[in-house]
């Protein structure tokens, strides 16, 4: 590939590709780890649409120089889009880009095998742990950059190897990512956006919420909505199209929801419950002080606050501060503060599934990038954008989004 316009050309190829086989890999993602097929095809049709588009972002690596070889190790959750994201980023740059899927979604990553298998630019690791599939990347000198996704364990083993390559970027865990409702929130917009966010593909992304604080004056409107939303959300088998919980598949999840089961204070479920194997949920609960641990898993806990900046203060103490949802008018300077402290902020918002094409990452232990010149390591965090980091020299971007994306 010796321009950007020959690379777009390859995206778009790769774009209809992953498309051609959509439902396939909707049936895979369900087979591997429980995810209703409605989203596994929603899944795919954005990662396609990032990847067809992907010209919107070549200003990003322009006059940039390629790396060599990116390395990717894929969470088990989105992985078309974890593809279209990192992958799309590493190809637009001129990069090859060589990538191994969790060892819970062994179907999907034979499948993406079969979809990259015309690019000889990519390689798809199949039937390697990706603990052998990221000591190989730290062995082979022509990998220079790694992206790994996971829990702080797996960061802290892999920042230790910032040695063996030129950047690594580490998509850590995103904790209980938290809600803010404000005084004057649109009671009706902010329940509808806590049900889908918190309860979709049962909970397994990192930008599922977790936690809502929200302000007493309107937390019984707030919880009567939020319960009446909760009608919709259905438990149930991946080929069902009115599923949003699909059988939890993956122990960790399981062991990481049962975690924070047992720490809960204080709680009271507000609905009934399913804890039956694979079959979880959904745990929608009142407590005054959620554990702040690394969590999967259908789960979203109110928390009544005496004012908005009670609420505020409270979720600037996050462990993990990726991201942060805001709905009505925050305090004077609070949106600062959050988006000093968090790698995104989302203000006031409407979407189901986040969008691909904004800067996305998280600070402190929910993520970072660490890039080394020479002798010297530099560590930085915040939302980046993949195109411009995947690049040597890129043009400067900011990592901090302005307020209302």
């Amino acid at each position: 590939m010796t321009d950007i316009a020959q690379r777009l050309e390859r995206l778009t190829h790769l774009a209809a590709r992953l498309g051609e086989r959509r439902e396939d890999l909707a049936r895979a993602a369900g087979a591997d780890i429980g995810t209703p097929l409605w989203l596994g095809r929603l899944e795919v049709e954005l990662a396609a649409a990032h990847l067809g588009t992907m010209t919107a972002e070549a200003h990003l690596a322009a006059g940039g120089a390629p790396y060599g070889v990116v390395a990717a190790i894929f969470p088990y959750d989105a992985v078309p889009v974890m593809l279209a994201r990192v992958g799309g980023a590493a190809l637009l740059g001129g990069n090859r880009f060589r990538f191994s899927c969790s060892s819970q979604t062994p179907t999907v990553a034979r499948v993406l095998q079969e979809v990259t298998r015309p690019f000889p630019e990519i390689e798809a690791v199949v039937g390697v742990d990706n603990r052998q599939f990221g000591a190989r990347a730290v062995g082979d000198p022509e990998v220079r950059v790694l992206f790994l996704s996971g829990g702080g364990e797996v960061g802290a083993v892999y920042a230790r190897q910032i040695a063996d390559f030129d950047k690594i970027i580490f998509a850590g865990p995103s904790g209980l990512p938290p809600a803010l409702v404000f005084r004057d929130a649109p009671v009706a917009r902010a329940a509808r956006f806590l049900v889908r966010r918190a309860f979709l593909n049962a909970g397994q992304y990192c930008t599922c919420l977790k936690r809502a604080y929200i302000h007493r004056d309107i937390y019984p409107q707030v919880k009567e909505a939020v319960l009446a939303e909760m009608a919709a959300i259905k438990v149930g088998e991946p080929e069902d199209p009115e599923t949003w919980i699909g059988p939890l598949k993956v122990a960790r999840t399981r062991a990481l929801l049962e975690r924070v089961l047992a720490a809960l204070e204080e709680p009271v479920f507000l609905l009934p419950f399913r804890r039956e194997g694979v079959w979880q949920g959904p745990f929608l609960v009142e407590t005054p002080d959620p554990p702040e641990v690394e969590l999967f898993g259908p789960f979203l806990a109110l928390v009544p606050v005496t004012g908005d900046e009670e609420a505020v203060a409270r979720v600037l103490k996050s462990r993990y501060p990726m991201l942060v949802v805001l709905f009505g008018t925050p305090p004077a300077g609070a949106w600062e503060r959050l988006a000093h402290t968090f790698g995104m902020v989302f203000d006031n918002p409407e979407f189901l599934f986040t969008p691909l094409r904004i800067p996305f990452g998280g600070r402190g232990e929910s993520g970072w990038v660490l890039e080394r010149e020479g002798e010297e390591v530099r560590k930085r965090d915040g939302a980046i954008w993949y195109a411009a980091e995947l690049v040597r020299r890129a043009m400067p971007v900011p990592s901090r989004q302005e307020p209302g994306m």
